[in-house]
């Protein structure tokens, strides 16, 4: 689970405590069983935000371009995202990375 999301105020019945909104419940419940990323996905996927093709992604983490190949194909799956963009988009929205 995401840093940002596990900061979020605890839902509570104590006057004056914040509450979460059924908008953020509903955000947290539907991604609890989401397999996580690993960090070497995370890197990878920073790097795609910022607008790097594979072969500049293998160099700036010293991996091969297949090794970025497997993790890009990881991180579409996990995410459940169609292309590179969405992937970045969706990683943004929950909070994996920043731009």
């Amino acid at each position: 689970m995401n840093a940002r999301i596990l900061a979020l105020p605890r839902a509570t019945s104590v006057p004056g405590e914040k509450a979460l909104s059924p908008e953020a419940s509903y955000e947290i419940a539907e991604h609890a069983t989401d397999d996580a990323l690993t960090p070497a996905e995370i890197a990878v996927l920073r790097l795609i935000a910022a607008g790097n093709a594979n072969k500049q992604i293998a160099d700036q983490l010293s991996v091969t371009e297949e090794t970025v190949k497997s993790r890009v194909k990881s991180i579409l799956s996990k995410l459940g995202a169609s292309d590179r963009t969405q992937a970045a988009m969706i990683g943004v929205k929950r909070g994996i990375i920043e731009l």
